[in-house]
């Protein structure tokens, strides 16, 4: 039987495009509001076209000690270019990154995954701690 996790890939995101790169402190006071953001193609830049695009970036916290992770938030792309004229001739492309302020009460784990519509789904972690 094959399990989401099987199905979830992970590089690293300076030489993988599809990796969701989480930008955000390392260490932050218990309870204060800070910014997380979540892009991908960073160092190699991911397309968006209507052929080839991030369809969507989620965002959770596991807390350390905790046996589940809280999502944060789920951020879909929705116009990639598509248009009545045809592929690539529409207004708006919308852009594969999001910043979320969040706060937190204990140190764990940000994990991002993100959904490429031609090459699946990916992941990334980063630990955060609190002082």
């Amino acid at each position: 039987m094959t399990r989401i996790a099987d199905v979830y890939q992970s590089d690293d995101w300076k030489s993988e495009k599809h990796v969701p790169v989480i930008e955000g402190p390392s260490e932050v006071a218990a309870g204060e509001v800070f910014d997380v953001s979540v892009s991908l193609g960073k160092e190699v830049t991911h397309p968006n076209t209507t052929e080839h695009h991030i369809r969507w970036i989620q965002l959770y916290f596991k807390p350390e000690g905790d046996k589940f992770a809280y999502q944060v938030g789920n951020f879909e792309f929705s116009a990639h270019g598509e248009s009545t004229q045809g592929a690539d001739q529409g207004p708006i492309y919308t852009h594969h990154a999001v910043t979320v302020s969040m706060k937190i009460s204990k140190p764990g784990t940000l994990l991002a995954t993100a959904f490429c519509n031609i090459h699946g789904l990916w992941e990334n972690a980063a630990p955060i701690t609190v002082t």
